[in-house]
């Protein structure tokens, strides 16, 4: 499928871009420290013991370094959001960055995790010079006690080695965990295993104390290399001296060594400290009291729970983070909110689908008679008391630029309709006030009653911009993928809904050509919520020129975003 280089550059160039900077900072910081220890004269003596592997240890751990400071920054969730909140300032494309935050946070993890293991390699060589290389002549310059030193002894008897040891188990635990199918499975492992990080940095701290590398600190009185002034007479009387032996200047002292000051603190105080700062502000925030208003049962294991939280605001698009102490005092959980406090209402709401231990046991405390067995049609709302919840965020996601576009196509898979929920009940309060003119609505769904989650806030905005006269203003798409019950599509209420509706997958290249078509020339934003293979499909659709003969001459530029939570 061929490319098109607009829509490319829409949806590729940012990332591509950010992603080449970071790659050439870190092919830079590790060819820069090589060749320094390799050609400085104040590693002459250390690299003549060691060889080349000082000098990839010490590149890779530069490289570390700069990793370990970019890993903490796309986890700030605050400063993020409020990036992307200053419209003023970023463009689009800028904000559209932001986006690529969990992937850049993957990308540094996994960069850490390989040069770690370089890193790793590279010191087990030097352990094992040490031991094989001890210098008679420069007795501080060692790490071993004496020549034949095992270096496992080496490694296990200093600060340096043990601390080492200790931070490559963390990593190989966060790592591990970090798996789709770990984290999928079992969303607990991840999250405790990944909060080891604490002690990844505390440790790392003490481990760059430790010393083990040493460089000269009188290369202006002792020229690396020079002749001891002892051995002057013997060499000048050899009648084999060679030229080169004749030219080397005699030792004026004996050469000084001492470890470097560590520089680890320098790369991470910043991300370290905006982090904690961050989180600190986080906590208290999350603290104020959050009151359960409602909660509703809707079909297919979906609750749905309004709260009321004083002073809190958020944008169409944006999620909370969820706490309930009483199913787990440490684990937090994103939720995209499905309604947005406003002047008229003050409380917010997002929907859950039961899905996992934790949203099991959730689902429990707020509806003791919640059965996953049962199939219940219709909200049920009970009143009684709730367990206390709290709530973090908002925090910013792509969807808050649906609004910002002229023209916008909005695919929903199943429960990832939650995000453009909130921005239909935005445009039902007033569709007006924002750029937006034209939305294309698809949602996908498995099982029919799905459909009735969000059925009643369809069909009120659809009335209500049919009886405003703009009809062509909301294009509402709905794909039952399974005919499980198709038969009995619509209740008399949902008339709008009914004709919509389309037993069958979504024919996606004929449903971008028609867009093409109806918006020449426009640039258009696709947004996607839903599972990996129809976000994928997208996106190549959105990238590509001919997979319609008529989007290759209407000049539309389709942008992709997805959602991804950080």
């Amino acid at each position: 499928m061929a490319l098109s280089v607009r829509s490319w550059v829409a949806n590729e160039g940012s990332k591509h871009l950010l992603l080449l900077l970071w790659l050439a900072a870190n092919a830079m910081l590790f060819w820069r420290t090589f060749v320094l220890y390799c050609s400085a004269p104040q590693y002459y003596y250390l690299h003549k013991m060691l060889g080349v592997s000082v000098c990839v240890s010490r590149a890779s751990a530069s490289v570390l370094n700069l990793n370990c400071c970019l890993v903490l920054l796309p986890m700030c969730r605050h400063t993020l959001t409020l990036l992307r909140g200053t419209s003023k300032v970023w463009a689009r494309a800028g904000r559209r960055v932001l986006d690529q935050s969990r992937r850049f946070h993957t990308a540094c993890g996994t960069a850490i995790c390989l040069f770690s293991g370089l890193h790793v390699c590279a010191h087990l060589v030097n352990a094992a010079h040490f031991s094989a290389k001890f210098s008679d002549e420069f007795p501080s310059l060692n790490m071993a006690q004496h020549r034949g030193q095992d270096p496992r002894v080496i490694i296990l008897t200093t600060v340096a080695g043990v601390t080492g040891v200790l931070l490559v188990l963390i990593l190989f635990l966060m790592m591990t965990s970090s798996t789709h199918c770990i984290r999928l499975g079992s969303y607990e492992i991840f999250w405790y295993t990944h909060n080891l990080f604490i002690l990844f940095y505390i440790i790392l701290m003490v481990h760059t104390l430790g010393g083990a590398l040493k460089f000269q600190t009188n290369t202006d009185s002792h020229t690396p290399g020079c002749r001891p002034a002892n051995h002057s007479q013997s060499l000048n009387s050899s009648t084999n001296q060679q030229p080169w032996q004749q030219q080397t200047p005699l030792c004026a002292e004996e050469p000084r060594f001492q470890s470097h000051s560590p520089e680890t603190w320098l790369w991470v105080l910043v991300p370290l400290c905006v982090y904690c700062a961050e989180r600190v502000c986080r906590f208290v925030r999350s603290r104020t009291p959050v009151t359960i208003t409602m909660v509703t049962r809707h079909p297919c294991d979906v609750i749905e729970l309004h709260m009321l939280k004083p002073g809190f605001k958020a944008r169409p698009g944006q999620y909370v983070l969820l706490n309930c102490p009483s199913v787990s005092s440490f684990e937090n959980h994103p939720f995209t909110l499905t309604m947005c406090p406003t002047e008229k209402k003050e409380t917010f709401g997002i929907h859950l689908r039961v899905v996992g231990d934790w949203t099991e046991r959730f689902a429990q405390l707020l509806y003791p008679e919640f059965s996953a067995a049962d199939d219940v049609i219709l909200p049920i709302m009970q009143q009684r008391n709730y367990p206390k919840v709290c709530v973090d965020g908002p925090f910013g996601s792509a969807s808050e630029e649906v609004l910002g576009y002229e023209r916008c196509v909005c695919v929903a898979g199943g429960i990832g309709v939650t995000p453009f929920a909130c921005i239909l009940h935005t445009l039902l309060e007033g569709w007006r006030q924002y750029r937006l003119r034209r939305l294309y609505f698809v949602w996908v769904c498995r099982e029919l009653p799905a459909f009735y989650w969000f059925a009643d806030l369809l069909c009120s905005l659809h009335n209500k911009l049919w009886q405003e006269n703009r009809p062509d203003y909301l294009n509402i798409r709905l794909y039952l993928s399974s005919n499980t019950g198709a038969q009995q599509v619509c209740e008399e209420r949902f008339g709008p809904l009914c004709s919509r509706l389309v037993i069958g997958r979504p024919k996606w290249k004929l449903l971008f050509k028609e867009i093409a078509t109806a918006n020449h020339t426009k640039r258009v934003g696709v947004f996607c919520c839903g599972p990996k293979g129809m976000s994928k499909t997208l996106h190549t659709l959105c990238n590509s020129t001919k997979h319609t003969h008529t989007h290759s001459h209407t000049h539309t530029t389709f942008e992709f975003n997805t959602e991804a939570f950080s």
